[in-house]
Parts: structure tokens; sequence; C-alpha cells
């Protein structure tokens, strides 16, 4: 039996988290933007002949940076804290909305396409503020905030279905073990292709320092902006790795332990359904990955270019596979 009272107050719960991660992404919009000192004028330049962009160290143009200046940190320092309360207000949100959608059907919420998508959020921001207690990663809050309401607001109109009784072949406690792995390990690879997208923007800004000619205001006003705001690159590329070093395992356990189930469901280990495959595209594509971070001759840069290959598969496994292929894992409930 369906308890329709809790399932619509899981989706008001859904609701209110999408209302605080929009004012929390503003926030940490504005942290971001105030991150560049404020820029001088043309009255405050000092008296000197202008040089082209990477032609010194005495650089003169309309959008230097006055380094004296810190009056803006307060205001900008502000707003990143207020981001991150309201994240962990939305995370509540999430473990709420989750938990009444499994008790509105007595069942774990990873039946169909909606409930992937709310405890994959959920995990998440979970991990994210997880960090965010040991480690100062405000800088990274827009660009994990933004994919989940991005994600939240699919689910809750492309991808939403009603809570309902699982399918049979579902009913196992290998749908708690495999799927809730399988879920944790695609959000830690969520967080790591947003740290790996910041890292190989900030390289090619760092690179185009050093070229001459005068930049566009605007994109020196970004580049400043990014430098300051964000680790260095090398930093950066450490900490998208290092994600990526505990989410492989765990996807690796996802694959066993799916054909594990798949023997007790269907009789076969493995049975050549799509949804097999492509979780075995997306092992291979991750392997590579890491293979070509211990690899001579591969810059971190060219292996990045394999873990985005790799976020991609996840993707086409999840919007796509789920989706239109027909198989024995059909159960997006769309």
């Amino acid at each position: 039996m369906t308890n329709e009272t809790l399932s619509l107050y899981a989706n008001l719960g859904v609701y209110s988290a999408m209302v605080v991660f929009t004012i929390a992404m503003i926030a940490f919009a504005i942290d971001l933007a105030g991150a560049a000192p404020p820029v001088s004028s043309k009255a405050d330049q000092p008296h000197k002949e202008p040089a082209l962009v990477g032609a010194g160290d005495t650089v003169s143009s309309p959008v230097s940076p006055v380094p004296d200046d810190a009056s803006d940190l307060p205001r900008r320092r502000k707003a990143a804290g207020i981001a991150m309360m309201l994240t962990r207000l939305g995370g509540l949100l999430l473990i709420a909305a989750a938990a009444m959608r499994g008790l509105s059907v007595q069942r774990p919420p990873l039946g169909n396409m909606f409930e992937f998508a709310l405890v994959g959020c959920m995990f998440v921001v979970v991990i994210f503020v997880s960090i965010s207690l040991r480690r100062d990663i405000r800088w990274l809050g827009l660009f994990v905030i933004g994919p989940v309401l991005l994600t939240l607001g699919l689910a809750i109109t492309v991808f939403y279905t009603d809570a309902s009784e699982l399918l049979p072949s579902l009913k196992s406690v290998w749908l708690v073990i495999h799927v809730t792995v399988a879920t944790f390990s695609v959000a830690l690879f969520t967080i790591a292709f947003s740290v790996t997208i910041l890292h190989l923007v900030k390289t090619w800004l760092e690179g185009l320092e050093g070229q001459d000619g005068q930049d566009a205001a605007g994109m020196s006003r970004i580049r400043i902006i990014v430098n300051t705001a964000l680790p260095p690159a090398r930093s950066l590329d450490r900490t998208a790795y290092g994600i990526h070093v505990v989410a492989f395992p765990l996807w690796t356990f996802t694959l066993i332990a799916g054909a594990i189930w798949a023997e007790q469901a269907w009789g076969h280990y493995w049975n050549w359904d799509p949804k097999e495959v492509w979780t075995f595209v997306i092992w291979v594509v991750y392997a590579a990955y890491l293979h070509a971070r211990a690899t001579t001759g591969w810059s971190a840069r060219s292996a990045n270019y394999l873990a985005l290959a790799g976020y991609g598969c996840i993707l086409v496994n999840y919007m796509v596979v789920n989706v239109f292929f027909v198989g024995q894992h059909s159960y997006s409930g769309m």
C-alpha cells in the first residue's frame, strides 16, 4: 500500500530543497564574484608607460587589481557562510524527502529514476558538506549545488514517477547493497567531474598569463576572479584525482555486486544487458584514466579528458540507457 500523504510530503521536501539550493547557489556566486580585488580607476593608476600583458612584471591596465584594498573580503566571506548554512539545510531537506518517499511505500527509495536522482543528489550534498567540515571548499559550492539543482529539476519534472511497489526482480537485499553503492560512487564521480572541469579551466587561464597581447577587460577580470578564488591548478588536480581514487573501487564493487545479483535473479552472472554493458564501459574508461595517471608520458590534463569521458558515459547510462534501452534493467518507471 502507498501512503499518498507521505509521498506528497516527500515532493514538498524536494521543492523546498530546490528553493534553498537556489538561494545558496546565488550566495556562492556572490562569493566568487567578489573574489577579485577592487579595480582601481585611471586616476589611481601610477604614472607609467602602458605595457602589454605578459611583457613584464609592471603592467598598467584599466583592470589592475589593488592588492592593498581588502574591503570586499568580509562581504563575500559572509555570503559564503550563508551559502554553506543553506546547503546544509537543503541537505537535511533531501534526507527527509528520501526518507518519506521510502516510508510511503515501505521500501528503500531506489526503485525508479526519480528516486535514483533524489538519493544521488542527497549523497552529493552530504559528501560536499562532510568534506567542508575538514577543508575550506566553499569555492566549489557553486559547481556542486548547480548540478544538484539541475538534477532535482529534471527529477521532479521529466523523471518523476509516482510512488509504487517494486518489480519482483528488485525485491532483494542486493537492491540496498548494489544500488546504494552505485549511487554513492556516482555522487563522488559528480564532485570529481566538477573539480576536473575547474582544473582544466584554471590550467587554461594560467597558460594565458604568459602570452603576449592585450587581454579584453572582461577576460582579464575573469582570470583575476578564477586565480584568486580557486586553489592552484595542481591542488585542484590532486583533489579530483583523490576523489576518483575513492570512487573507482566503489564502482568496481557495483559491477561485481550487480553480477552476483543477476545470477540470483536471472540465473546468469552476465547477460549482456545494456545496463550491464554500460556499467562495464564506465569501469573501463575510469580504469584507463587511473592507468594514464600512473603512466609516464601522460600529462594530467590529457588524463583528465578521460575522466570527463567517463562521466559522459555515466550520463548516458543514467539518462539514455535507463529510459530508451529495453532490457532486464528497464525499471526507470517512466
